[in-house]
């Protein structure tokens, strides 16, 4: 899409107005905890101001710098998966009535229109896979769509990868090219603003941008190719599916397994894993009972247990199913790995696995075999 205009950044709060205008809450990026996080926001004061991420193997923090802009940094530990797939909701309701017959109801997930400002190109890939998975043809989920309907998608190309980004390798950034509403390129003064369908439409028709500079549009063409250029990180040039499908006995597995916890933190921040659980809680009257749906991850122990048995009773098991599936599986199911180079997997593993460290080191295995 062509750019509109330029939005001076002492006039950004206008987008607020006009969002508030058209029925929409407003949710970007604060500092909270010492992290940046998705919050409910009514201006352009509480985003991060002056503040830069650091992000390696294990490692997380924010730091002080002197570069005004609202955007300078790469991602916190939350995409827009929690928006969408929520962490827990209950999909349906049972009552016994007074002749033992068992009635059951489902609540229709409920939420405002809701504006997220500052969804970068990982995270928008990441939500193209979710919907494939959750708004298939053949069996949509209610609740996803019910919420995905109600999302006014404002993304930001990003400026500055962290060490741990690697969404150039494959293929999902750092320019956004898909699934926005409005999009914002961040200038020192401003930002320039392009905008797709029609919700992208009417909010830009309110705006009384400015005619852009050709000096801007070269800033801006400049500041993504070094976007791109910054990030070191790359996946093997080969196929991963066949490599991750082949050294199934790998005793790499096994040497991962030492350093892995287990604990699940790659799948949490994941932008595009979608593994979970259900469960029933009887309520005491022992009438009425709700039915849960929570997140999991691959890496619990409870996740693969199948009528009394385990099936990946060792961490190096798990792992290895989540790592082939991450990169083999998901091209058959959906076309493309399930992996959109965020790094979030990376930075937030207690002991610092780095995923492109381990498919690089599975590749020669392969290569020298």
């Amino acid at each position: 899409m062509s750019f509109r205009g330029f939005l001076p950044r002492e006039r950004f709060d206008t987008l607020f107005s006009i969002l508030h205008k058209i029925g929409a809450q407003c949710i970007g990026p604060t500092v909270k905890e010492g992290a940046i996080t998705y919050a409910h926001l009514s201006s352009s004061a509480q985003f991060p101001h002056k503040v830069t991420d650091q992000q390696e193997p294990g490692s997380y923090r924010l730091t002080p710098t002197t570069d005004a802009r609202w955007f300078a940094w790469a991602n916190g530990p939350q995409a827009l998966k929690p928006l969408v797939f929520a962490p827990e909701e209950i999909l349906w309701r049972s009552e016994r009535n007074a002749t033992g017959t068992i009635a059951f109801t489902t609540d229709a997930a409920q939420m405002p229109l809701t504006a997220v400002i500052g969804v970068r190109a990982c995270d928008l890939a990441a939500l193209a896979l979710q919907d494939q998975h959750f708004l298939h043809p053949q069996g949509q989920d209610a609740s996803y769509a019910s919420r995905r309907r109600q999302l006014i998608l404002i993304a930001v190309n990003c400026t500055h990868p962290s060490a741990s980004c690697f969404c150039h390798a494959t293929g999902d950034g750092p320019e956004v090219d898909q699934d926005y509403d409005l999009l914002l390129d961040e200038l020192d003064h401003g930002f320039a603003v392009r905008c797709s369908g029609a919700t992208g439409e009417q909010i830009v028709q309110q705006l009384s941008l400015e005619p852009l500079q050709p000096s801007q549009l070269n800033e801006i063409d400049n500041a993504n190719r070094h976007a791109a250029e910054q990030q070191t990180r790359h996946l093997p040039a080969t196929d991963l599916e066949q490599v991750l499908n082949t050294l199934q006995e790998s005793g790499r597995w096994q040497d991962i397994a030492e350093r892995c916890l287990s604990c699940g933190n790659c799948t949490s921040v994941c932008p595009s894993c979608f593994c979970h659980s259900q469960h029933d809680v009887p309520a005491a009257d022992g009438i009425t009972s709700t039915h849960v749906r929570q997140w999991d991850s691959c890496f619990t122990q409870g996740h693969s247990y199948i009528h009394g048995l385990v099936i990946r009773n060792e961490t190096r098991f798990r792992y290895r199913q989540w790592l082939t599936h991450k990169f083999a599986g998901w091209i058959r199911q959906y076309g493309r790995s399930g992996c959109v180079g965020c790094g979030r997997c990376i930075t937030w593993c207690p002991v610092g696995i780095d995923v492109t460290e381990e498919l690089q080191g599975l590749t020669e295995e392969y290569n020298n075999a």
